[in-house]
């Protein structure tokens, strides 16, 4: 009997979660140099809020991971875990916006 072959689907997942988290972490630290730049206690505060969600994405990506490679079987994520990463997601983005609106000239 030949072992049943699994697939590159838990790899491709972790990559994922890898990438998100990255590209979390970078607009979390673009967010936070333009709070201090222009002042923006709001602005400020949002970075300091993503670099805590960043934490906690990268963490449930490795657990996430790390699930994946140890089952056998192959479930979907639970929808909190969808939630909560589709909102840090949001977050990023409405501080990537705000960090450029508050960095043009007047």
């Amino acid at each position: 009997m030949t072992p049943k072959d699994t697939g590159l689907q838990p790899q491709r997942t972790a990559l994922a979660w890898v990438r998100t988290g990255l590209a979390v972490l970078v607009n979390a630290v673009v967010v936070l140099r333009a709070g201090i730049e222009a002042e923006r206690p709001f602005i400020l505060a949002l970075g300091v809020v993503l670099l805590c969600a960043v934490a906690a994405l990268v963490a449930c990506g490795t657990w996430r991971a790390r699930e994946l490679t140890s089952r056998a079987e192959r479930t979907a994520p639970h929808w909190m875990l969808i939630a909560a990463t589709s909102g840090v997601v949001w977050i990023a983005c409405i501080g990537g916006i705000a960090s450029i609106v508050t960095t043009l000239p007047e």
